[in-house]
């Protein structure tokens, strides 16, 4: 019996690998996706000739928050503009830059609140941020902020 070489070893393997992908391939071919109707949790009739399409996941969504001053301090800066970024599962992402530091942080939920939140930034010069929210809608609440030298801003979130 003459001794197996290397490459040919392999090219045994790769064979048995690409007929057992074909065993599973052909095992699923057979496989469709049924239709479910949401308010009986049963099969739903798809009338024939209509194309399927399954509903696109819920993609973040992004809004402009406002903040203005609340105090002495917060006067110098004037207006601030920020970005929300909400992922539609009680949690997102805030920027904004105040005089020149940019902030970046997340925002998430209160624990058993569907509307209150806190959000935290950290600063690249080494500042934070801290804010505390109420949303009324889904992209419209208000809340105030404080930065880490005491100034205080209003904060309206939304168009």
């Amino acid at each position: 019996m003459q001794p197996v070489s290397v490459s040919r070893r392999a090219a045994v393997q790769r064979g048995i690998a690409a007929l057992g992908l074909a065993a599973v391939v052909a095992g699923l071919a057979g496989c469709y996706v049924v239709p479910i109707d949401p308010r009986t949790g049963q099969p739903a009739a798809v009338p024939s000739g209509a194309p399927v399409v399954a509903p696109a996941p819920a993609l973040p969504v992004s809004f402009p928050a406002r903040l203005y001053p609340a105090n002495e301090l917060a006067s110098g800066y004037g207006v601030i503009n920020a970005t929300v970024t909400n992922d539609l599962h009680g949690r997102g992402t805030f920027n904004a830059h105040i005089n020149g530091e940019s902030f970046v942080g997340e925002a998430t939920r209160k624990a058993g609140s569907s509307r209150e939140g806190v959000a935290n930034g950290a600063g690249n010069r080494g500042g934070f941020l801290s804010c505390q929210y109420s949303m009324n809608s889904a992209t419209l609440g208000t809340g105030s902020c404080r930065l880490n030298n005491g100034a205080v801003f209003t904060m309206h979130v939304g168009n």
